[in-house]
């Protein structure tokens, strides 16, 4: 499984001044900020940025988050998932409104990314789908780039309720499993099991799996198993920061 390296990664540029214009709160424990950033540079579906906060002290805290936005979205739209105890996320989540300011730097990584034109299949559990919203929305604004089925969705949650962009990824054809309750298309309650993968495998396919460490080494396990590759699997990790 490919997790990438610092040398295909392009430099984040500088940080620059990020004004908050919509706040909206995506599912219990997540928020969505959609942010003004002047001059940035368009990014790649599967990239990611930094959000740093400064105290009056001049305390620093910073936190990466996947792009959910388009690359041709003129805001930038990351998901924050409120996690004990953070310090960044604790903040995003509570206390930005509407108009404020805040830091960013970015776009980061150049190994989990797609934008076309080879196939795709993207595996995202809870707050992990969020780069592969940004696929999603690429592919569904160049429909002459990226005809129908080249890049297809899995998305795990716990519940309906806690999966963010649900409604957009079932809308889009994504296979929805949920480990505390059957899905709306009937299969029932548990989490990703090989039957739920195999119709995705196929030749000359790259699988990009984002999620909790737990669930992301289950995934790629499952599909080596089924026979995929492990070099054809980009994994991206996530959790709290150290």
């Amino acid at each position: 499984m490919t997790e990438g390296g610092d040398a295909v990664r392009p430099g984040p540029g500088p940080w620059r001044p990020a004004t908050v214009r919509e706040v909206w709160r995506a599912t219990p424990s997540t928020v969505g900020l959609r942010l003004e950033v002047p001059g940035r540079v368009p990014h790649r579906p599967g990239q990611h940025y930094v959000v740093r906060l400064t105290a009056e002290d001049g305390y620093t805290a910073s936190r990466s988050y996947s792009v959910a936005s388009a690359p041709d979205d003129a805001l930038l739209e990351l998901l924050v998932e409120r996690l004990p105890d953070g310090e960044v996320s604790s903040y995003l989540a509570e206390a930005v409104e509407v108009g404020d300011e805040l830091e960013v730097r970015g776009p980061i990584g150049g190994w989990f990314v797609w934008d076309g034109p080879g196939r795709a299949v993207g595996i995202g559990g809870g707050t992990g789908v969020v780069p592969l919203v940004a696929m999603l929305r690429w592919a569904r604004g160049h429909p002459e780039l990226v005809p129908p089925g080249r890049l297809q969705l899995l998305a795990a949650a716990r519940t309906a309720e806690s999966l963010p962009y649900g409604a957009e990824l079932a809308a889009y054809g994504a296979r929805l499993v949920l480990s505390r309750e059957a899905s709306a298309a009937g299969r029932p309650a548990g989490r990703v099991q090989a039957e739920d993968l195999v119709r995705l495998v196929a030749p000359d396919t790259t699988y990009y799996v984002c999620g909790s460490a737990a669930f992301a080494e289950r995934v790629s396990g499952l599909l080596v198993g089924l026979g995929v590759e492990a070099s054809a699997v980009r994994v991206e990790r996530f959790g709290p920061s150290g």
